[in-house]
């Protein structure tokens, strides 16, 4: 039987043909379209899933694919790779190195294996469940904060806060000892390597935290959704980050 740190080969093949499409395009005059959604949308995103695509079908026919640009196929299979090929879109256009490709696998709907890549960065951030995480090889691990009066947190912008939930995260927030916006998946990898201490956010799509989700448990935080339900492939989108349990629960006990 297949455990998830066997397809970690083939992930890392889809993290380099990622960055092979992606990089020709970055800071240069890319045309952007817009989405049915108003999100931005340029042929790095469509051409780094394509090539990912590609290789899963010549490799794993069988498995399922999610893919923020290209829909489903086979989404009800056991294992199902979860493609969000630039993560980070808006900033990725105007040259800023803080978008990600997200590879991510699940089985049976829960996340198991993540990869985040930064490729401008060469920065490589890899989890798979029962595996330390690592950058770049080499091992990393979230910090030992507990205190809410002590942790730095973080999350993408305000406009993604609406109503009640911007309410709850500005209670958070106040007890907080900062706040840095902005960073969408890179967050996560930061809050992975110890920078970040909590990342709070809602209205997340699978392709968004499924490849965070392994990289996370795997340096030692807590992802769950803000009422401390593991996450997978039905979650609300709602998404609690935190380096220790301490902080889960205390900063749980002010969002839910």
């Amino acid at each position: 039987m297949s455990a998830a740190a066997d397809f970690l080969p083939l992930a890392h093949r889809l993290a380099d043909a990622a960055r092979a499409a992606i990089l020709p395009f970055y800071r240069s005059r890319l045309a952007i379209d817009d989405k049915a959604d108003a999100s931005p949308v340029t042929l790095a995103d469509r051409g780094a899933e394509q090539a990912m695509r590609a290789l899963l079908a010549a490799e794993l026919p069988g498995h399922g694919i999610i893919g923020e640009e290209f829909g489903r196929e086979r989404e009800d299979a056991e294992w199902v790779w979860v493609l969000d090929p630039v993560d980070g879109t808006k900033s990725f256009i105007v040259g800023r190195p803080t978008f990600c490709t997200l590879i991510g696998l699940l089985h049976h709907g829960k996340p198991v294996l993540g990869i985040i890549d930064q490729p401008v960065l060469q920065e490589r951030w890899v989890g798979a469940a029962g595996q330390t995480s690592t950058l770049n090889g080499q091992a990393v691990h979230s910090s030992a904060i507990t205190a809410l009066s002590k942790a730095r947190l973080g999350s993408t912008g305000t406009q993604y806060l609406p109503g009640q939930a911007g309410e709850r995260f500005a209670a958070l927030q106040a007890h907080c000892r900062f706040t840095v916006w902005g960073g969408d998946a890179y967050l996560y990898a930061l809050l992975a390597t110890g920078g970040y201490d909590l990342v709070v956010e809602c209205g997340l799509k699978l392709h968004d935290f499924a490849a965070l989700v392994p990289v996370v448990q795997g340096a030692g935080g807590l992802m769950t959704d803000w009422q401390g339900n593991p996450l997978h492939k039905d979650s609300d989108g709602s998404v609690l980050v935190a380096a220790t349990a301490e902080l889960h629960v205390a900063a749980q006990a002010l969002l839910a």
